[in-house]
């Protein structure tokens, strides 16, 4: 397994007052509905459904299961983080407890299904012994086999990847696509690292996971989600009230909301149309967005979602046009003699030496460029570059 630690994706938020209003405030029996309810549609997407039946697991840092706004919703299962945290304790399940009450925002009547696969931390704040705990196996992988053994319709993953190399992981990978052959239609955050580089985040950069991006108020790009090819739909993610693991809410920036309320959505189109697949409820959200001037695009994909409009279209879905099918060609595929695609003509040495000399002053300018790019960016431990964590972060 690659040695990455994941991040949920949320960002500061300068909203003192609220903050400590919300913060010291009794809990309530729901989870405010803020500025993303307008945004979503929300109110007429729950009078067509409530998400009633539906499964969401939320692989993140741990779910409060006693807080007043997700009690008698949550059931535990695995934590394959494994760092000897326990419910109850204040650095456990903070931010997964943020997430699972975002998805029961929108869609109040499913159930949570919480896996523990990541921590609450930082990579600059992990010891040795927590960094060499990550090369046990790979958590995100068994949470995501537990959670579709486990009855789940929907799995939500508010964290990713933050370094260029070295994220895809096979064991992930298989995964994911065993979720998808199950018909469970997963969702991840875009990412919190803006425009810088490009880089890829993964769970959302996978084939067949529904990448999230965030925006803000005025309907544009909040400025740390992730601009990126892979980038499907997008949904609220600046100050998105939300439960906090010691009691009461608070206010949570990132693609990590955005994903966790676009899980929500699609947990409303499951009960309205429990036979959809993966491809469908893909197909169906893209197609009800409030679509941006000029299509889908890099910053937003698609554009942000419109709940009310994706759970009426939900009962009449598109056709499922993928599937597995017999290849009809010929025995071999890569030349008329019938030479197998695996065997290669050996390389000239001269040319190899002249391609390796090459690759070499490239890749130097290549990481020179890179290491000047990050230079102003916030330095990190050694031995941390490559793990996923969260992508959110709260105020308070």
């Amino acid at each position: 397994m690659k040695f990455r630690i994941l991040r949920a994706t949320c960002t500061a938020v300068a909203l003192t007052g609220l903050m400590c209003t919300l913060a010291t405030a009794p809990a309530l029996a729901a989870t405010p509905i803020g500025w993303e309810g307008t945004a979503l549609a929300l109110s007429a997407a729950q009078q067509l459904s409530q998400g009633e039946g539906v499964t969401v697991a939320v692989l993140d840092s741990g779910v409060y299961a006693n807080h007043p706004a997700l009690k008698g919703k949550v059931t535990t299962g695995p934590d394959y983080r494994k760092d000897g945290l326990k419910e109850g304790d204040p650095k456990w399940g903070r931010h997964g407890t943020a997430m699972a009450s975002d998805v029961l925002k929108v869609a109040p009547k499913a159930k949570i299904l919480s896996v523990r696969v990541i921590d609450d931390k930082h990579k600059e704040e992990l010891s040795q012994k927590e960094l060499e705990d990550f090369r046990k196996g790979n958590p995100i992988a068994q949470g995501i086999e537990y959670a579709v053994q486990h009855g789940a319709n929907v799995i939500s993953m508010s964290l990713g990847s933050e370094d260029m190399f070295g994220s895809y992981d096979k064991e992930e990978a298989a995964a994911l696509a065993h979720a998808a052959r199950e018909g469970v239609t997963v969702l991840a955050s875009a990412g919190n690292a803006g425009d810088v580089l490009n880089g890829v985040s993964y769970p959302a950069g996978y084939p067949g996971v529904i990448a999230v991006a965030a925006t803000q108020q005025n309907g544009r790009r909040a400025e740390f989600s992730t601009v990126h090819t892979y980038n499907d739909v997008a949904a609220p993610g600046i100050a998105i009230i939300s439960a906090s693991n010691t009691g009461g809410y608070r206010p949570v920036d990132g693609t990590s909301p955005a994903c966790a309320l676009a899980a929500g959505v699609v947990a409303l189109m499951y009960a309205k149309n429990p036979k959809l697949t993966p491809a469908q409820v893909n197909d169906v959200l893209i197609a009800t967005t409030h679509r941006p001037a000029g299509g889908g695009s890099a910053v937003l994909g698609y554009g942000l979602i419109n709940a009310a409009a994706a759970v009426k279209a939900a009962a009449s879905p598109p056709k499922d046009m993928t599937g597995s099918v017999a290849y009809k060609g010929k025995e071999h595929l890569a030349t008329p003699d019938g030479t197998p695609k695996t065997k290669h003509v050996p390389m000239e040495q001269s040319l190899w030496m002249t391609g390796l000399v090459a690759a070499g002053v490239g890749l130097a300018f290549l990481l020179g460029g890179v290491l000047l790019a990050l230079s102003g960016r916030r330095k990190v431990s050694a031995g941390a570059v490559g793990m996923v964590q969260p992508q959110g972060s709260f105020t308070g």
